[in-house]
């Protein structure tokens, strides 16, 4: 079943929504991971290793095919979890880890995301 387009607001939140969890694994990839490990680039462009590659993909897909984009405030709130329960303990950790030090790294969407709450 094919997904209704979306309006052009929902594909800018949609877009953004990508690039932030991309954003949140490079981060985790770059405070964890060795730099000659990171061979890979992410869909914000930043470079990772070959595991966190696997995670920002799975979750680009996934913000990519969710259908409750146009009225959700956050994945945390959703009723309809997108995530696998292997992946959603791997993005958890992943947050855990990057939430705090995304107001160094991405100011604009830190504020953007705490404002959205």
């Amino acid at each position: 079943m094919a997904r209704t387009p979306d309006t052009p607001k929902v594909a800018r939140r949609r877009e953004r929504e990508k690039r932030t969890i991309s954003n949140m694994v490079a981060i985790y990839c770059a405070g964890n991971h060795d730099a000659p490990a990171r061979t890979e680039t992410s869909f914000a462009g930043e470079a990772l290793c070959p595991a966190c590659k696997a995670i920002d993909d799975y979750c680009v897909l996934r913000t990519e095919r969710c259908r409750s984009m146009a009225h959700k405030t956050s994945c945390e709130e959703c009723g309809n979890h997108c995530y696998a329960p292997a992946e959603r303990e791997q993005i958890r950790a992943i947050m855990r880890y990057a939430g705090p030090r995304m107001i160094l790294h991405h100011p604009v969407a830190a504020i953007r995301h705490l404002l959205k709450k």
